[in-house]
């Protein structure tokens, strides 16, 4: 199969702020993100992607753009809902510190599969439908481009911690220990036998080995050599 390269949007001004920002419309990249943006952008350049699919948020949008700008050959941008932040309905738009108080929290940390946000969504159907975006994609990258292509798709920091759990073979209610920082790469490797997570929630480190070759199609006993 293709392999994709998951980014997180850079920093917002909410982040900063300890907001839980969601769905909300107007919440873009602060300076710093920008900036975030900007370097792993930087890093992508060296890698001919032949797709990027986008959360349809104007923060996943802004760092998707820039990623695009580096490419020598960008390819079309696509938006895909499925890949936008978490429904949390009525928790949208509060501060962390306050959220952390509710019974709700320590379910969102503990069991997460269990969670659903009132007037939202379950983070078990953010998993479903996340990952069926990616492995749909994927699969259609890989037969229009053969095995050795490469895509990215830019979404949110739980979204991505639900996909890279998938791709582990890890249970919904151990997310929480995967870190997704922003503007950070994961790379995932979707082979016909299960998925190779090939590295998570990097910001710096040289991406040019993606573009000499597919990786292989079986892991190599006793570990290879790179």
């Amino acid at each position: 199969m293709a392999t994709v390269i998951l980014v997180r949007h850079g920093r917002t001004a909410a982040n900063v702020a300890g907001i839980l920002a969601g769905r909300a419309q107007g919440v873009g990249l602060d300076e710093t993100g920008k900036g975030q943006a900007e370097r792993t952008a930087e890093r992508l350049a060296v890698v001919p992607i032949v797709g990027l699919v986008s959360s349809p948020l104007e923060r996943c949008r802004q760092t998707s753009g820039l990623i695009l700008e580096h490419q020598a050959s960008p390819p079309e941008l696509m938006i895909d809902d499925r890949l936008t932040e978490c429904d949390y309905g009525d928790w949208q738009g509060r501060s962390l510190s306050e959220l952390s108080k509710e019974p709700l929290w320590s379910v969102v940390q503990s069991t997460p599969s269990e969670a659903v946000f009132p007037g939202g969504e379950s983070m078990a159907g953010m998993q479903q439908r996340a990952v069926a975006a990616i492995r749909e994609h994927d699969a259609r990258f890989e037969a229009l481009h053969g095995p050795g292509a490469v895509w990215v798709a830019v979404s949110h920091g739980d979204v991505i911690k639900s996909i890279l759990a998938d791709a582990l073979g890890m249970h919904l209610d151990l997310f929480q220990r995967i870190g997704v920082s922003p503007a950070s790469v994961s790379i995932v490797h979707y082979g016909a036998s299960r998925p190779d997570v090939i590295s998570t929630n990097t910001t710096s480190g040289d991406l040019s080995s993606l573009a000499a070759s597919p990786p292989p199609a079986n892991a190599p006993v006793g570990g290879g050599a790179q």
